[in-house]
């Protein structure tokens, strides 16, 4: 029988069903990092993925996230 993948921490195929964008929270679990940790790379411009405001709160992009995790190269803008 197959391991289930650690608790919390969604696998890529999971991640890619995902809606269009998440919650930093989201995000966070599934970098392996802390929300407060990825809140404090976005206040600092250092967001390994990219995001939007949205209101008073920011939310990740999916396919960034996706890209990243995946060993995909940023495109260049």
């Amino acid at each position: 029988m197959n391991k289930p993948a650690t608790k919390g921490r969604p696998t890529l195929a999971v991640i890619r069903s995902w809606p269009a964008t998440v919650s930093i929270p989201q995000a966070a679990e599934a970098l392996g990092c802390s929300k407060s940790h990825l809140h404090e790379r976005i206040k600092a411009g250092q967001s390994p993925v990219k995001t939007i405001p949205f209101g008073s709160r920011y939310v990740v992009i999916t396919a960034d996230l996706v890209r990243l995790l995946s060993g995909e190269e940023r495109g260049v803008a």
